[in-house]
């Protein structure tokens, strides 16, 4: 770990994982990258700047994801999600706020679901949304399977932090 950034993010999931009850040991990863818990819980971990966090579920499998809220999001949004969709919002901020909630939705179900092949575009859609609402659901269609998630957002300091859940 050579750079400071990637230093501090280890260093604060380890402090996460033991506010869990979790040692280092306890934590392993599949060959994939995928975080798994020796005891079978679920876990998903998330790192940007200077955020970090975990999610632990004892039954459902989790993910989780955090990003900064940049201008960016608004370059690389059709590789994502249909652009049409976002044509009714208030201003360019509103745009870039559901975006980052819609690609953090996006990257925590693909946490979930880890599939090779598994497209952000043709294969997950999230449904519509009030930023007031703090939550919607998504689905995944994928190889002739479908299922149903639950996602919560929360937006703090210029970043969104959101997370999913499968529903039964």
């Amino acid at each position: 770990m050579k750079s400071e950034a990637h230093r501090r993010a280890f260093f604060s999931i380890r402090h996460l994982l033991a506010l869990e009850g979790y040692v280092d040991k306890d934590l392993y990863y599949n060959d994939d990258g995928k975080p798994h818990l020796k005891d079978g819980n679920h876990i998903s971990i998330t790192h940007s700047h200077h955020f970090t966090g975990i999610i632990v579920s004892r039954g459902d499998e989790v993910g989780i994801d955090i990003e900064k809220q940049r201008e960016k999001i608004l370059r690389i949004a059709h590789k994502f999600t249909p652009l049409h969709e976002y044509r009714t919002l208030a201003n360019t901020e509103a745009v870039i706020r559901k975006l980052t909630i819609v690609w953090g939705a996006k990257e925590s179900l693909y946490k979930i679901y880890e599939q090779n092949g598994l497209s952000f575009l043709k294969h997950i859609d999230v449904a519509d949304f009030l930023f007031d609402d703090l939550k919607t659901t998504a689905e995944i269609r994928y190889k002739g399977r479908k299922s149903k998630y639950g996602v919560e957002f929360l937006e703090f300091e210029g970043f969104t932090c959101v997370f999913a859940k499968r529903l039964q």
